[in-house]
């Protein structure tokens, strides 16, 4: 079994499920079975993270280029808030993440490197300048500083 799990990871994903749903215990493979459910959360996770640095990002945007602001950023800003919302409502073990300081700094690291790349901008703050509610507000637009 896990010479197939090595070499084609779909056909041992479809094995798995054919021995777990015909009770076939004693030839499952749980050591990468219990590999993949982990790759599952970690993955999801990664996600989140993902979603909160373009919001980030796009939110800093909005903030220190206010002469370029579009529908396009309004939009990506929207969908991002939206998709965190819905992973929210699925995983409600992710809001442990958003309340995590740390966790949020990483992100908003991300975010503000993806942000100056992009823009160039001298003046991005180091620090997060909103707060989780802010920047899951439908309401919150930023103004620069």
């Amino acid at each position: 079994m896990s010479n197939l799990y090595d070499e084609d990871v779909i056909a041992w994903a479809e094995q798995q499920s054919r021995l777990l749903r015909s009770r076939q215990w004693s030839q499952l493979d749980i050591d990468n079975i219990a590999e993949e459910i982990e790759d599952v959360g970690k993955s999801e996770k990664r996600e989140l993270q993902s979603r909160m640095c373009v919001l980030m990002a796009h939110l800093l945007k909005w903030a220190y280029q206010p002469g370029r602001r579009g529908h396009s950023w309004d939009s990506t800003i929207r969908e991002q808030r939206a998709a965190i919302s819905r992973d929210i409502a699925k995983h409600p073990s992710h809001t442990a993440l958003l309340s995590d300081a740390e966790w949020l700094a990483t992100a908003f690291f991300r975010a503000r490197m993806i942000t100056f790349t992009e823009t160039g901008h001298p003046a991005l703050p180091d620090q997060l300048p909103w707060t989780l509610a802010q920047l899951l507000s439908p309401d919150f637009w930023p103004d620069a500083p």
